[in-house]
């Protein structure tokens, strides 16, 4: 295959004849196609025709998608927020699962509120608060445990003289107190109760 002209944006497939790359036109492929002017348009909002190719750009409030179309830049897709969000009156508003989460700073992600720093939190008496991420929960004190008594679990008293969990003194006895106990030494011994002489 001769092509006597030449081929510039292309090849030559026969006596001239040529097969031209795409962006290109003319007997020769040296022109440069116009893609904004085909129909159909290959950019939904606005389109720039470079050499060979083209550009599709899109209004304010929007944002150009892989397929030349263009979609709003204000919806929960595009605002990639951690756990999913509402649209209201055109606006985008991140969401966050759960009453122990608010929105962080970047408007996206929640963060973790300590209802037990905030006094947010409601444990009984003999309860602490252990704060956990979204939520809380409400733990036996120290020096007690969660017991089934009487129909419904509660925090009793553990007593350490019993359990052995106590570190008096082989001369002293171990007294039990209400979340705690006490080491007293023994008649004829002197000390803390941890320690005796």
């Amino acid at each position: 295959a001769i092509c006597g002209h030449g081929c510039k944006y292309g090849e030559c497939m026969g006596p001239n004849k040529c097969k031209c790359l795409p962006g290109f036109t003319g007997k020769t492929c040296n022109q440069d196609l116009n893609e904004c002017g085909l129909k159909p348009r290959p950019c939904e909002h606005r389109c720039m025709n470079t050499h060979g190719s083209y550009k599709c750009y899109c209004l304010n409030g929007y944002m150009l998608m892989p397929d030349g179309t263009c979609a709003s830049s204000r919806t929960c897709a595009m605002v990639n927020c951690q756990y999913g969000c509402e649209e209201v009156k055109g606006e985008v508003q991140c969401l966050c699962p759960s009453g122990g989460l608010q929105l962080g700073p970047n408007g996206r992600t929640c963060i973790d509120v300590d209802e037990c720093s905030t006094g947010k939190a409601v444990c009984s008496y003999n309860r602490r608060c252990i704060n956990t991420f979204g939520s809380y929960y409400c733990k036996c004190q120290l020096g007690y445990e969660l017991k089934y008594v009487s129909g419904h679990y509660d925090c009793v008293d553990v007593n350490e003289c019993v359990t052995n969990t106590h570190r008096c003194s082989l001369h002293a006895e171990c007294l039990n107190t209400e979340g705690s106990f006490k080491c007293k030494c023994k008649q004829g011994y002197r000390g803390s109760g941890f320690d005796c002489a």
